[in-house]
């Protein structure tokens, strides 16, 4: 009976429990920040973004040139393409945006006949002269949404200038501002730092050079049909309607409506069709063919996180935060799924 008195039980040592108003503060203190700095954060988010797509290209010509000198060599042909790209297409340009206010009438007027005829099935309203009323027309919700995250002009010339440095920096610097990253914490956590970062990286180099790929074979291959029907600028809209086919679940509707646009009015039905068909066919090749080549599962988010980031992002930032949602939430995952307390987080976001 001694020896079963001596034998002391240890209680089972229970999980520290979260303290869920510290971290509702913080996480709102985050999304205030996120909200403020957005401009700030949009612009070093770009830079990112460009600085992966570069990297390949830096890491090629480091073998035989110094970093620094690789970098500054890459940011150079991305700025003598992106001048290449915008002198080749400047006078179709040019002349799209002279002839724009055409086809903003010309939708006005298609949407003014159906009012009339929907307004003609009900004889009680009264009929008003709208030739003798001036209509202040607000701007929508939407529209505010999409380009309230690109600034004004004087922001989108001060973001131009700096976001070339950004990326020179970004680039010439890699193994040390990783590394110094590395070392912000403590010694039991610096593997798993490490390996996160890494997993970020290959992530966000996949997303941009696969999504930069597809946008660049849909553009062309969209150019070339709409060259063959003689579709009204064809190579300006061929590059919008190839690039917006990349927008989650609504590229297929945002392709389809600048060569509808243009093409209302200029080309017959039968053409129209075509067009439509095209770019449908073009839509669904990617989604199951390009898409599972050169992106595979390496997001491995779910649909209804996708959605859902989609749609916070864009109400946050607008029109950038629709581009920038996707890898935000993808290193996210990243980052929960490699913290022990944040796994379940993970979990929820992925597949």
């Amino acid at each position: 009976m001694s020896e079963l008195a001596d034998i002391h039980v240890t209680p089972p040592v229970r999980p520290p429990s979260r303290n869920w108003p510290q971290l509702i503060v913080a996480v709102g203190v985050v999304l205030t920040l996120c909200y403020l700095a957005e401009f700030v954060l949009a612009v070093m988010l770009v830079s990112i973004l460009l600085a992966f797509i570069l990297a390949p290209v830096v890491d090629f010509l480091g073998r035989r040139l110094p970093r620094s000198l690789a970098s500054l060599i890459a940011v150079l042909l991305l700025l003598a393409l992106l001048y290449g790209i915008t002198y080749a297409s400047y006078n179709q340009a040019a002349n799209f945006v002279q002839v724009l206010p055409r086809y903003s009438e010309r939708i006005r007027a298609v949407v003014m006949s159906f009012r009339e005829r929907a307004e003609a099935l009900n004889p009680l309203r009264p009929t008003v002269d709208e030739k003798n009323v001036v209509k202040v027309l607000p701007s929508s919700p939407l529209t505010d949404a999409v380009t309230r995250g690109f600034g004004s002009v004087s922001q989108g010339v001060f973001a131009v200038s700096v976001i070339p440095f950004l990326v020179y920096f970004m680039l010439s610097w890699q193994q040390h501002a990783r590394s110094a990253t590395v070392m912000l914490f403590r010694m039991e956590h610096r593997h798993t730092a490490y390996v996160t970062l890494g997993l970020i990286s290959n992530m966000i180099r996949s997303f941009m050079v696969g999504n930069l790929l597809i946008g660049l074979f849909m553009s062309a291959v969209s150019v070339a049909v709409f060259g063959a029907l003689h579709l009204p600028f064809f190579f300006i809209v061929g590059v919008i309607s190839g690039f917006l086919s990349l927008v989650p679940y609504l590229g297929l509707v945002l392709a389809l409506i600048p060569p509808l646009v243009v093409g209302l009015g200029q080309l017959d039905s039968g053409d129209l069709f075509a067009i439509s068909v095209m770019v449908l066919a073009l839509h669904f090749f990617a989604l199951n063919v390009l898409y599972p080549k050169f992106l595979g599962n390496r997001m491995r988010l779910n649909p209804l996180a996708v959605t859902m980031a989609l749609l916070f992002w864009g109400w946050l930032w607008g029109g950038m935060g629709l581009i920038l949602a996707i890898p935000i939430t993808a290193a996210m995952k990243i980052i929960f799924d490699h913290v022990d307390a944040l796994n379940p987080w993970g979990t929820w976001l992925g597949e």
